[in-house]
């Protein structure tokens, strides 16, 4: 297949497709029951959607962090969270633990993640969170197999 002629699973498998949306969307109201806003949200979907290499979903979150109040510094701080002072503990904690999911095949969440994260936020967020970082990591592989594009903006 050329990448012209990439199969777009979410026009391929709408009934699949809508259900993880419907993932999402259930996963969002999930968080903000948990307390977790749209800030921190945002955050941890823009590092995994990074960490994947998913330009695509990187620019539909950003965009989404821009309109829930994150400035240009901040949304550029993300990717080196762990140098930045910009985040708070609660943030961190999320950004440690966005990065364990995605890369979750090399060691699962590692116990010393799973307790720092635990000291720093409540069972719920915690598990909001996780819910989070495992819808967006399946969109960012239907996207990424799809080679959705990513064009310059006018």
């Amino acid at each position: 297949m050329s990448e012209e002629r990439r199969v777009h699973l979410s026009k391929s498998a709408p009934d699949a497709y809508r259900a993880l949306d419907g993932l999402a969307r259930t996963v969002g109201t999930l968080a903000a029951d948990a307390g977790i806003d749209d800030r921190l949200k945002e955050i941890v979907q823009i590092h995994a959607s990074q960490l994947n290499g998913c330009a695509y979903c990187v620019r539909v979150h950003v965009g989404r962090a821009v309109a829930a109040g994150l400035d240009a510094d901040t949304i550029a701080q993300v990717a080196t969270w762990r140098e930045s002072g910009v985040f708070s503990e609660r943030e961190r904690a999320a950004l440690e633990l966005a990065e364990a999911f995605t890369f979750i095949h090399e060691e699962g969440v590692p116990d010393a993640v799973y307790d720092h994260v635990g000291d720093v936020l409540t069972e719920a967020e915690y598990v909001a969170l996780s819910w989070i970082l495992v819808s967006i990591n399946a969109f960012n592989r239907v996207t990424i197999a799809g080679r959705y594009p990513v064009p310059p903006r006018p």
